[in-house]
């Protein structure tokens, strides 16, 4: 890229934490925007450059000299560690470079079980056999040397950091900080640098001398980047005051968007809000003299000793196709660690592998559950891409990062965009593999699931949230635990894996319904149908439906003043329901056996140690909903595709009660196996034409109502017969779908 006139060079950092596995994609999404502009920058992330500091030989004897300054007695387990010091110190560097794919062979020194150094964190394997089998020596080895980085990880957290976490780093700074005071308190501090904080402007020193930038962009996406954001400030501030610093990501346009502490900018010069593509791009413009500070867009500074917003710019906000292609040059791709924290299958996708980050659209085209920020832009504007431009971005990044991999971040993937992604995907013959977050809604019928299999879908993650129908009504999900089911159950039979996210404490949910919700959830993964979950508890958040109108679900907001700094978590007074933190401990624990594929005989009693009511639900509900057959016809307007390759056809005679009638044979070779259908005549010539017009090949999307038409105006008889009966059947099976 030629450096064009446009001022100033813009450096992005994300700073520790995010994930180990993959960049986060705000500032790859950011620079490809730049681009779009001709204008220079660079990007750096500080996380994954911070853990590879660490998690070498010279960062863990580094860390083991940091130990010995400890003043407090160490636990048995750090002592052990200590002691084995040297044996830490020379394994890091090899399941590093086995972690970043490098050295697959080490997993067979992984897995004999006398190389690495074991401290409490493999108190966790019981049965690798039964999570592995015989033969995953890999995913076990994984496994295996995941729990070796998360001993070291927990040896830091006793002895040298307590704010250390891999995909966080002092979270708890950021949780409901209405105020700025704890920050500032710990940002202020006069004892010398902390372990990590030294490592990482060590880092950051670095990538300023490297790239010399005049403007330094840091995202903040989550509470565990916040207090490292204002690290990196506050050392820009104090060794390069005339670089500006701006601040944005999720974080910040959930939480400050009601900011008026000056104190925050004594460590940034700027922050914005929501989309970030013009907010900075007229910040560059105004930088480079070009445009008034009054002419900002969604952006706080300080002015004359006060916070100021500041909201002039008319510029609207980047249409999806021209935001251009993420870009993930000086990023060290190969530098990444995949790791496995659970041996599930679906769990692993958050941190083993590398993924292209995309979005499908902007915003959520749901947008009503009334737990979400749907007042806020990044939901509420619904703004799809098109199935072309995301697969142009796809080979782009494909050629880019030489990976495959992609997941889409949506909050919610709109169904008949995935369908269009998927054809198209097929089209052009590309060789991908993806997963995305989705609504368990009816539109995900067997047949579509079969396409995005077919495309290279893997996985999907969804809400189930609170599975009571009269809680799911209140949420306004939009789905029922029917729904829920059957659609899993179509995922599941596609080959797809499927994550629920579930919920507890919303507004006057009873003990009752907790214990239905659990029953619920065991029979679905006791069923089959879903494979991995999470349990969180419901917070009511100020830009939510639940927090604007909290008397309309039942519910008190505490009363208070809004705070300084972050406003987005409320405390809800709840009158009528019960003690949700009691269910916290026995909901977890027993969905982690769920995910493990065991106890699923245990009464739900066993996981609490407080009585619980008996469930209420029917032992077969689940069982039941995915016996219900599905027999409808097709909507008139569902897209057919035909998947299964151009059969051959062979015309013969056949002999039937004494009389002979002119025949034919389609035989479709498919990857598994060879299918034939022997049909008459007529019948086998308008297959062939129609099977060969369907192919995505062509391009051409026909619909349920043109394939009947185009039967009866070919005078074959009854189409509803024919698409009931057990030719359109086997068809079906091997490749037709209505989607």
């Amino acid at each position: 890229m030629v450096k064009n006139d446009l001022k100033p060079t813009v450096l992005f950092i994300t700073p520790p934490f995010t994930q180990l596995n993959t960049p986060y994609p705000a500032t790859p999404f950011l620079k490809g925007f730049l681009n779009t502009r001709n204008i220079f920058s660079h990007q750096t992330d500080l996380g994954i450059e911070v853990i590879n500091a660490i998690f070498s030989s010279c960062g863990i004897k580094a860390l083991f000299g940091e130990v010995e300054k400890y003043f407090r007695p160490l636990s048995s387990n750090a002592r052990r560690m200590v002691q084995l010091s040297e044996d830490y110190t020379l394994a890091i560097d090899p399941v590093v470079e086995f972690l970043r794919g490098s050295k697959p062979e080490l997993a067979h020194l992984v897995c004999g079980r006398k190389w690495l150094p074991e401290a409490s964190r493999f108190g966790q394997t019981t049965d690798l056999d039964h999570d592995f089998g015989r033969l995953g020596i890999h995913d076990r080895a994984k496994y295996l040397a995941t729990l070796f980085l998360e001993d070291i990880s927990d040896l830091i957290v006793e002895a040298v950091d307590p704010h250390f976490g891999f995909s966080r780093y002092a979270e708890r700074l950021g949780r409901s900080a209405s105020t700025f005071d704890e920050l500032e308190d710990e940002l202020s501090r006069d004892q010398p640098l902390r372990f990590l904080d030294r490592i990482m402007t060590g880092l950051l020193q670095k990538k300023i001398s490297d790239y010399a930038p005049s403007l330094v962009a840091l995202t903040v996406p989550f509470p565990g980047n916040l207090y490292s954001a204002f690290k990196c400030g506050q050392w820009l501030k104090k060794h390069h005051p005339d670089i500006t610093v701006v601040m944005g990501g999720g974080f910040v346009n959930t939480e400050l968007r009601s900011l008026t502490d000056p104190r925050v900018f004594k460590y940034t010069d700027f922050i914005t809000l929501d989309d970030g593509e013009i907010p900075l791009l007229n910040l560059i413009e105004h930088l480079d003299g070009k445009r008034d500070i009054m002419l900002l867009k969604r952006t706080f500074t300080l002015m004359e000793g006060s916070v100021a917003f500041i909201n002039g710019s008319d510029d609207s906000d980047v249409k999806r196709q021209d935001t251009g292609i993420p870009d993930y040059s000086d990023l060290p791709l190969e530098k990444y660690l995949s790791v496995m924290e659970l041996a599930n299958p679906m769990h692993r996708l958050w941190s083993d592998g590398f993924w292209n980050k995309l979005m499908l659209a902007h915003g959520c085209y749901w947008g009503k559950c009334t737990f979400c920020d749907v007042t806020l832009d990044y939901i509420k504007r619904y703004e799809p891409n098109s199935a072309s431009i995301l697969c142009d971005r796809m080979e782009s990044l494909i050629s880019q990062t030489g990976r495959n991999g992609f997941h889409f971040t949506d909050e919610a993937a709109p169904p008949m965009l995935l369908r269009d992604l998927a054809i198209e995907i097929i089209r052009r013959k590309l060789t991908v593999l993806w997963w995305t977050n989705i609504r368990f809604e009816k539109k995900f019928t067997n047949d579509l699931c079969m396409l995005l299999k077919t495309s290279g879908c893997i996985a999907v993650s969804g809400g189930l949230e609170v599975a009571s129908e009269r809680i799911l009504k209140m949420i306004n999900k939009g789905v029922t635990v029917s729904q829920v089911a059957g659609v899993a159950g179509n995922f599941t039979r596609a080959g797809i894996m499927v994550h629920a996210y579930l919920m507890y404490g919303f507004p006057t949910q009873t003990a009752q319904e907790t214990i239905d919700s659990l029953e619920v959830v065991r029979q679905l993964f006791m069923n089959g149908v879903i494979q991995s979950g999470f349990w969180h508890q419901f917070a009511m958040t100020a830009h939510s439906p639940v927090g604007i109108n909290p008397e309309k679900f039942g519910v008190e907001k505490a009363s208070g003043e809004p705070g300084s700094f972050a406003n987005n978590d409320l405390i809800a007074i709840d009158r009528t329901g019960c003690n949700h933190e009691n269910f916290s401990a026995g909901l977890k624990k027993s969905l982690y056996n769920f995910m493990h594929s065991v106890c699923f005989d245990f009464p739900l009693q066993e996981w609490f140690d407080f009585q619980v009511p008996e469930t209420t639900m029917s032992p077969r509900l689940i069982r039941n909903i995915l016996s219900q057959e599905n027999d409808e016809m097709p909507a008139p307007h569902s897209r057919i595709v035909w998947l299964g390759g151009i059969p051959a056809i062979n015309f013969f005679i056949r002999q039937k009660k004494g009389k002979s009638s002119q025949a034919a044979r389609l035989t479709i070779q498919t990857r598994q196996k060879e299918v034939i259908l022997r049909v008459n005549d007529s019948t086998g010539k308008w297959l062939m034409a129609t099977l060969q017009e369907l192919s995505p090949d062509n391009g051409n999307l026909t619909t349920f109502h043109e394939l009947e038409k185009r039967y009866y105006d070919s005078g074959l008889g009854n189409f509803k017969a024919f698409w009931n009966g057990q030719d359109a059947k086997t068809l079906r099976e091997n490749g037709l779908l209505a989607v």
